[in-house]
């Protein structure tokens, strides 16, 4: 066993909360850094199912990707969710601890995740902080593929969920070169468009930036994006995210073994 005060040292220098964006809220979000942590539980998100999972492995904290309390909250009343799971994790005497931008911008990242998955090479940051850290990811195919076959190896590469795989752009264009973003991506859209990138994988596009990053005039062929599930592609960090902690002398570290996309069914 391990103090949480010891062992979020290590936390912070696997994942410094000075590397978080602004608008995120990474850290500890429930616990007492006096608590004795001997068992961890990783996970893409904090839900009943996560906490029953890791209250049946008797573990003492959950590290979660995505934060509970992104936004701030008025009360921790039960009936209401962020109240019923926060009243969950004190009554199991479990901590809550949040890796998530600031996780996102390391070598070992969700987005380098997906890359190593895809079998690319050369990966480097796709909008750099220094020069090995930084959001997203770019690098190459070994070799040149059609958008219609890498979109197949990238829904073979991915857990299954409920959702396909779906993708915008000639079936047939070429593709050597690809851009990555773990989880919602439409935002680094203007930087994938000012790169070399061929296709971009992401999730949640929404509408209007697809349809205009499709039409916008660049060098070469349009680019192609190839839109995935949340969930599927940052599961990918949790393997690695356990690795790292399974370093930490005292403790031992699981990955969460739920599956927690919202989207659990598709119409045929």
């Amino acid at each position: 066993m391990t103090s949480l005060q010891a062992l979020a040292t290590h936390l912070d220098d696997f994942w410094p909360q000075t590397f978080a964006d602004d608008w995120d809220n990474v850290g500890l979000s429930a616990g007492s850094l006096s608590a004795e942590i001997e068992t961890i539980l990783v996970a893409v998100d904090l839900t009943d199912a996560v906490i029953d999972e890791a209250l049946a492995a008797k573990c003492q904290l959950i590290i979660t990707h995505h934060p509970l309390l992104l936004k701030p909250i008025g009360s921790l009343d039960e009936s209401k969710l962020k109240g019923h799971l926060l009243a969950r994790l004190i009554r199991g005497n479990l901590s809550h601890f949040v890796a998530h931008t600031n996780a996102d911008v390391q070598l070992d990242g969700a987005s380098t995740a997906m890359a190593n998955a895809f079998g690319l090479e050369q990966v480097e940051p796709l909008v750099p902080q220094s020069k090995t850290l930084g959001h997203g990811a770019i690098g190459e195919l070994p070799e040149q593929t059609t958008l219609s076959q890498f979109a197949k190896l990238v829904s073979a590469s991915l857990p299954k969920t409920g959702r396909r795989v779906v993708f915008s752009g000639n079936p047939d264009q070429q593709i050597k070169r690809v851009a990555i973003c773990s989880g919602a991506g439409d935002s680094l859209i203007p930087f994938v468009l000012d790169s070399d990138a061929d296709v971009y994988v992401t999730s949640d596009l929404r509408h209007h930036p697809v349809l205009d990053a499709v039409a916008t005039p660049r060098k070469g062929n349009p680019i192609a994006l190839i839109d995935v599930s949340h969930w599927a592609a940052e599961s990918l960090w949790v393997e690695s995210a356990v690795r790292r902690l399974s370093a930490i002398p005292g403790v031992s570290a699981l990955a969460s073994r739920i599956n927690t996309d919202p989207w659990t069914q598709e119409v045929n």
